[in-house]
């Protein structure tokens, strides 16, 4: 008898763990199991309310049930959102020390009766938004002021994936968007720039007109305005004007992407980078930019994509194309989206020709690049958690106990 019992119990049990199959039963039991790397946690939840919830008439078939706690429990898309790779996750791990919200009311002006001389004697970059908005009302700068190469500075490590640079495709800002946090090759911020700072090195120059579609604020749109009546004085830099980038009356110059002097959409733009001097074309001195009296306008330019043919400005800054040229655009580089990220350079000199000659010239084409994100890549593959569900009947486990 006993042993019919304990066979007659064992079939129960059995029967149960079947039927944990198909449906939950009131009153049943969720256990999670976490996994993270390699640790593994279980836990075991008893929820009536949730259950009740989830073993609804609709929950008749195994299929169903699968269905049911895929959509409400945990979906994939849920893991995705709460757990793995969106840009709002991303957003969140990565902060630096001036990543914090603007305050309600902005700080005083730690600048008044602050001369340029007491201003320069010891200087240091700007560290937020409002040390640079208050900069800027006084004429002071917010970015490096170290004398500028013309050569571009390439990072040691640039990504690259099937023979091609990567382009970031990543667009980091502040919750306010008045800060865009500028990333390495690894996706790590390295630094930042501020909407509405003056700026006049190379790599600062040209994330802020990535990101923000304009131009610093020591920056003139008229080619003649002079140091000595603007009060950037040495840091002031001139020109933003419209660059058709024609081709048939310039074919030293290489086809950029999609410019409209060769029919494509977009309008192009260019301003000046101000560079300790051009030795790589006779009709361009080696000189300083600005002696804080005078401009040698030098040939150095970024270009960039600024309006569609309709006069829209570009707003996805990833539709927008950003380009340097030091010798007067006959070779160009695409800015990349980080910290000495330039892509591969190609022109006319690049394929040979005579610098700025309308009939010995053989302009290479754009080089082509990987777009792809850098920030929540591969680095957060690494933090990813998969969670796994299973269910099993109170009644079963009351057996079992």
């Amino acid at each position: 008898m006993k042993r019919f019992v304990t066979i007659f119990g064992a079939l129960l049990l059995v029967l149960a763990l079947l039927c944990s199959c198909d449906a939950l039963p009131e009153g049943g039991e969720e256990i999670t199991s976490t996994l993270t790397g390699q640790e593994t946690v279980e836990t075991v939840v008893t929820t009536e309310e949730e259950t009740t919830e989830q073993t609804t008439p609709e929950q008749t078939t195994p299929e169903q049930t699968t269905e049911e706690v895929t959509t409400e429990e945990i979906t994939t898309e849920e893991v995705t959102t709460e757990a793995i790779t969106t840009e709002e996750v991303t957003t969140e791990e990565i902060t630096t020390e001036s990543e914090t919200e603007a305050p309600s009311e902005p700080p005083e002006d730690p600048y008044v009766n602050v001369s340029a001389a007491e201003f320069y004697s010891d200087y240091e970059p700007a560290d937020d938004y409002w040390d640079a908005y208050y900069r800027t009302q006084h004429g002071f700068m917010s970015g490096s002021i170290e004398p500028q190469d013309q050569k571009p500075t390439v990072a040691d490590y640039q990504p690259m994936e099937d023979g091609k640079y990567v382009r970031n495709t990543y667009s980091y800002f502040s919750d306010d968007g008045n800060t865009y946090y500028i990333v390495d090759g690894y996706g790590e911020v390295v630094s930042q720039v501020f909407k509405g700072a003056a700026y006049v090195s190379l790599e600062e120059v040209a994330a802020y007109v990535f990101a923000f579609g304009n131009i610093p604020a020591n920056y003139s749109s008229s080619k003649r305005t002079d140091p000595d009546d603007s009060i950037w004085g040495e840091y002031l830099r001139v020109n933003h004007t419209k660059f058709s980038g024609s081709t048939t009356k310039y074919p030293y110059e290489p086809e950029l992407p999609d410019i409209s002097g060769c029919g494509g959409r977009l309008e192009y733009y260019e301003i000046d980078i101000g560079t300790t001097g051009t030795d790589c074309d006779p009709q361009y001195r080696p000189d300083v930019y600005n002696d804080g009296h005078s401009i040698t306008r030098g040939a150095a330019r970024i270009v960039y994509a600024r309006f569609d043919v309709n006069g829209d400005k570009i707003i996805d800054i990833n539709e927008r194309y950003v380009f340097y040229t030091y010798n007067h655009y006959n070779d160009f580089q695409e800015y990349l989206n980080y910290w000495g990220g330039w892509g591969e350079m190609f022109g006319n000199i690049t394929g040979g020709g005579k610098i700025s000659s309308k009939y010995d010239c053989n302009p290479t084409p754009y080089v082509p690049v990987v777009r792809r994100d850098l920030v929540s890549g591969d680095a957060l593959e690494a933090d990813a958690q998969v969670i796994v569900l299973y269910y099993v009947p109170k009644f079963a486990l009351d057996m079992v106990a």
